[in-house]
């Protein structure tokens, strides 16, 4: 039965918890997969936990079995310094009870390697490179002047890269990384990319942390060489925030408005009853024919994105600030 499902679904995102979230609407249990969530009232934040335990729960979910944290907040969009202080200082603690269970070198000093993903020249895609602008980077002090030199006790050697996209290096980024990981060695590469997601109310206001790493382009079918401990020998921890959904998502959540329109229609209620029975998999195929060809293919992301990337940019960079170096940039 699941497996049928499986084969009707087509719906494009990176999002772990969305992938659960489309079978729980034909309420169907996915076995080896299980589901946490937790409500944050004064902060209104929804903390969602999707862990992947089995390797049949991570062919049927599409996702490499392991943990993925979703932080959903709808504030976020909101320029609000103070509410997204809080929400770096909530990224940095998931963060930090993550790294926990990773499998590291024993030791209070740790070599982390950031890495921005995306494409600067493309806003939707220019959060990862952004992230890495506002970084508190210390493997260069470290190494020239001892971990003294920043005041502290101990210090993290932090160090940032924003490898491109293939279109401008000919390289797979994969490729880069696996570079520049076998000669600085880190115990650990953070990975933050733009995501694709399936429900327009994500988009800006959701962050998705995993560590099963993070495959570029995947959300949007232009899947790449996933970055991962298995392609490059180290830890890799992915973080993601939605930027773009694809153009049949809108039409499909249209769609459902007209269907709740037609069931009030005394002329077009038939057709309303008719197209109600289709369940959301089949009425997102129904769409894609619909707008085909004009429309496959394209993604489409909201007008403020520009000030909605420099604002998530500064939340996920003074969370990495936070937790590897407790300092934040002015």
């Amino acid at each position: 039965m699941v497996y049928e499902m499986l084969d009707r679904y087509n719906i494009r995102t990176d999002l772990a918890l969305e992938e659960k979230e489309r079978f729980e609407s034909d309420h169907v249990e996915v076995p080896g997969v299980i589901l946490e969530e937790s409500y944050d009232m004064e902060q209104e934040i929804r903390i969602t936990k999707v862990k992947i335990e089995t390797e049949n729960g991570a062919k049927i979910m599409c996702k490499p079995a392991g943990t993925y944290l979703t932080l959903e907040a709808p504030n976020m969009a909101v320029p609000d310094e103070d509410y997204h202080r809080e929400i770096s200082k909530k990224i940095a603690t998931y963060l930090s009870k993550l790294i926990e269970d990773l499998e590291l070198p024993c030791k209070q000093e740790l070599s982390v390697l950031i890495v921005g993903l995306g494409n600067r020249q493309v806003t939707p895609d220019s959060l990862g490179p952004e992230v890495v602008d506002h970084l508190v980077v210390t493997r260069h002090i470290v190494k020239e002047y001892g971990k003294y030199a920043m005041g502290m006790e101990s210090a993290n050697q932090i160090s940032a890269l924003v490898p491109g996209v293939m279109g401008q290096t000919g390289m797979e980024t994969v490729e880069i990384i696996k570079g520049v990981v076998d000669q600085i060695k880190p115990d650990l590469v953070i990975a933050v990319d733009a995501l694709a997601a399936r429900n327009t109310r994500r988009l800006h206001r959701t962050i998705q942390i995993a560590d099963t790493g993070i495959h570029p382009g995947a959300g949007i079918g232009n899947r790449r060489g996933g970055l991962t401990k298995e392609t490059i020998g180290v830890p890799v921890i992915g973080i993601g925030v939605p930027t773009v959904v694809d153009a049949a998502t809108i039409v499909s959540d249209t769609m459902e408005n007209l269907i709740h329109s037609m069931e009030e229609s005394k002329l077009l209620k038939g057709v309303g009853e008719v197209l109600k029975t289709y369940n959301d998999a089949e009425k997102y195929e129904l769409v894609k024919k619909m707008i085909s060809p004009h429309l496959n293919g394209m993604f489409v992301t909201p007008k403020d994105v520009d000030e909605m990337i420099k604002q998530i940019s500064f939340t996920l960079s003074e969370a990495l600030n936070i937790l590897f170096t407790n300092e934040v940039p002015a």
